[in-house]
C-alpha cells in the first residue's frame, strides 16, 4: 500500500491506481515505542576510504598518496582512521558518542553494477530481482498494530519503501500549489469514500506536517534535513523515513567531487539533528551505499566500482564515539580480487543488529524477516540500552 506526491501531483496520482487501498486513520497513530529511524541511501556507490580513511595503513599511501594531505588535521576515529574534514556536524556527533562508522562492510552483492547493487540492498534479498518488496516495508509490517507511518521524502517512493505496508512519498514542488477552495472541493469529493478519503485525508496530513516551507526542491540540503524533522516530529510524525541523495559515483577528480557530496549530507544531518530537537533521543539515522570504490586511485584521479565501503549509525540512542571494523588491510595481497577494499562485515547483519535493537525487534527475527537467507548473527551493541 505505497502513496506518492507532491503538492501539485496530489489529485493526478490519487486518480491513478489507487482504488482498492484503504489507510484507516489508525495507522497514523506512532509505533514503536516512539523510535525514529530515518535511512539514508547513498546512490552510487559512496567511497568508504574516503569517508573514513584508514591513515593508520601503510598501504594507504601508496593506494591514495595525492589525498592525504586533506586529512592532515582532520579528527580522529579510534586513532586508526581519519574523517574526512567536510563531516563536521558528523564529527561533532562522533565526538559527542552519538555516531559511529561501520568500515569494511558490504552486502552479500559482489558484482558492480549500481542497478543490481541498489536492488539488493533496497529489498534485502540474497540476489538481485528476487523480491520485489523492500525490507523497510517488511519492517513496517513487523511493527504490528498500530503499524508506524512510512514515508519517504522523495518525488517517487523507492523500493525499500515498497511493498503491502502503507508507505507514502513527499517532495515540495516548485509549481503553485491548488487554491482552498479546490482543494476544499475535491475532499467533499472524496469524502463519502472509504478507501480514497483515507488516502485524502492522509494526504493531507503529511502536507500539514510540512508546513509552508518555501522549499521548492530537495536540493538545499539544511532545508531538506529541516523538513524531515518536520515530518517526524511530534505523535503523528512519520517514525520510518527515508532519504536519497546521488553523486557518488566519483570516476575522475574524486577529492573535489567526494568534497561535495559529503558537505551536502553533513549539512542535512546536521540539520536534522538541530530539528528533531528533544526527538533526537530516540532517533537513529543509518547511512549506508550500494557499494564502495576501487582503492586504488585511477588516471584520472577517481576511484571506479569496488565492494566494500563505510555506513555511518548516527542519533540519539546510538552507542557511538567508535568504530567498527575488522580491517583486512591495504597490502597488495589483502585486497578483494586485487582491486578492492575486501568485505570482512556483512551490511545486512549491521542493518538488522541496528534497527532491530533500535526499533524494539528481535534482532535475530529481523535478520530473517527483513534479509533472508543470511548467515551469521546480527551485530549488536551498536544501540544505548
Amino acid at each position: 500500500m505505497n502513496w506518492t506526491l507532491n503538492r501539485r501531483s496530489l489529485l493526478a496520482t490519487m486518480a491513478i491506481g489507487t482504488a482498492g487501498v484503504a489507510l484507516p486513520r489508525m495507522a497514523f497513530a506512532q509505533g514503536g515505542g516512539g523510535k525514529n529511524l530515518l535511512f539514508v541511501l547513498l546512490r552510487g556507490a559512496a567511497d568508504g576510504m574516503a569517508m573514513l580513511a584508514p591513515v593508520g595503513d601503510p598501504g594507504l599511501a601508496a593506494l591514495r598518496g595525492p589525498t592525504l594531505a586533506e586529512y592532515e588535521g582532520a579528527r580522529r576515529a579510534d586513532g586508526f582512521f581519519a574523517i574526512h574534514p567536510a563531516f563536521d556536524a558528523v564529527g561533532t556527533a562522533y565526538d559527542a558518542g552519538e555516531a559511529l562508522f561501520v568500515h569494511a562492510a558490504a552486502t552479500s552483492y559482489r558484482e558492480r553494477s549500481h542497478f543490481d547493487g541498489q536492488n539488493m540492498l533496497e529489498t534485502g534479498a540474497d540476489a538481485p530481482y528476487a523480491k520485489s518488496d523492500g525490507w523497510l516495508n517488511r519492517l513496517v509490517a513487523m511493527m504490528g498494530a498500530p503499524a508506524p507511518r512510512a514515508l519517504a521524502i522523495a518525488p517517487t517512493l523507492p523500493l525499500a519503501l515498497r511493498g503491502d505496508a502503507p508507505a507514502t512519498s513527499y517532495a515540495p514542488s516548485a509549481l503553485p500549489d491548488a487554491s482552498e477552495a479546490f482543494m476544499a472541493r475535491v475532499g467533499l469529493l472524496y469524502d463519502a469514500d472509504p478507501q480514497l478519503g483515507a488516502l485524502w485525508n492522509r494526504a493531507l496530513e503529511t502536507q500539514a506536517m510540512a508546513g509552508d516551507s518555501t522549499l521548492r526542491n530537495l536540493r538545499d540540503a539544511t532545508a531538506a534535513g529541516e523538513l524531515a524533522a518536520s515530518l517526524m516530529r511530534g505523535p503523528d510524525g512519520a517514525r520510518i523515513a527515508m532519504m536519497e541523495l546521488g553523486g557518488w559515483d566519483t570516476h575522475a577528480n574524486q577529492p573535489g567531487a567526494f568534497r561535495r557530496g559529503a558537505s551536502q549530507l553533513d549539512a542535512l544531518l546536521g540539520a536534522y539533528r538541530t530539528a528533531m530537537d528533544e526527538a533526537w533521543t530516540d532517533t537513529m539515522v543509518v547511512v549506508v551505499t550500494e557499494f564502495g570504490r576501487t582503492a586504488r586511485l585511477n588516471g584520472t584521479g577517481g576511484t571506479d566500482h569496488g565492494t566494500a565501503s563505510a555506513a555511518l549509525l548516527m542519533g540519539g540512542s546510538v552507542r557511538g564515539g567508535r568504530v567498527i571494523a575488522d580491517w583486512p588491510g591495504l597490502a597488495e595481497s589483502n585486497l578483494y580480487e586485487g582491486r578492492d577494499l575486501r568485505p570482512t562485515i556483512a551490511l545486512e547483519n549491521v542493518l538488522a543488529g541496528a534497527v532491530g535493537e533500535h526499533m524494539q525487534i528481535d534482532p535475530e527475527r529481523a535478520l530473517a524477516d527483513l534479509f533472508p537467507r543470511r548467515s551469521g548473527a546480527p551485530i549488536s551493541g551498536m544501540v544505548r540500552s
